[in-house]
């Protein structure tokens, strides 16, 4: 029995669950969801799965379909254009502010971020170095100090997080991570500003590489 405080509803233990196995690749793109499955292997009622999908749907993850059952989301190129577009938008200005703004433990965490992927993609393990960049990107947002980036960094998380995990080349990733660290820490913007159209350009050039890759597999 855990404390009150403690406490998750299933939903949001549903969600967080079929989110990270989505982003994870676990659940590829145009697996089917369905309820009464899922609910089997989760072991909760219909109720919390529905909810779940209901949500993931409103994420971008999850296109539905009709009656009980929905698809993880095959992403178009149209759709990576368009999230390309507005990621570098918004990465652009947070990394910026980042470098203006940050405090002393803010950096801290960022520099904890950036250990975990460095760790992570050094071992060869995949699916830890992608989320701790997540996480390093989630960190850099926060430190722009800006609550209405923050909300529209809220919206778009999980298609962003998709978006940023659409690479194989972990170490490298991570080192790009790294230099725009310093140069957030030492409040280089211009440098920051450099770094972040080198990235945006890797980023890119990952998803639509992959987007390649999964034509040729279909």
């Amino acid at each position: 029995m855990t404390a009150s405080g403690d406490y998750v509803p299933e939903s949001e233990r549903v969600t967080r669950q079929l989110r990270d196995e989505i982003l994870d690749g676990v659940r590829r793109p145009g697996s089917r969801l369905v309820e009464r499955e899922l609910a089997e292997a989760l072991g909760v009622s219909r109720l919390p799965v529905r909810e779940a999908l209901k949500t993931l749907v409103s994420e971008g993850l999850v296109t539905p379909r009709p009656r009980t059952w929905a698809v993880v989301r095959e992403f178009t190129a149209s759709d990576v254009a368009d999230l390309d577009e507005v990621r570098s938008a918004l990465e652009t200005l947070s990394f910026r502010l980042a470098a203006q703004r940050h405090t002393r433990d803010g950096l801290r965490r960022l520099r904890a971020d950036l250990d975990a992927e460095l760790e992570a993609a050094r071992s060869g393990d995949a699916v830890r170095a992608r989320r701790a960049a997540a996480d390093f990107h989630q960190t850099v947002t926060t430190l722009a100090a800006n609550e209405l980036l923050n909300e529209l960094d809220r919206v778009l998380s999980s298609r962003m997080r998709w978006f940023r995990g659409q690479h194989d080349d972990l170490l490298g990733v991570a080192l790009e991570h790294e230099a725009l660290y310093q140069a957030i820490a030492e409040r280089d913007v211009e440098r920051v500003g450099t770094l972040v159209l080198r990235h945006l350009a890797t980023g890119r050039s990952a998803a639509l590489g992959h987007r390649g890759q999964e034509r040729d597999q279909d």
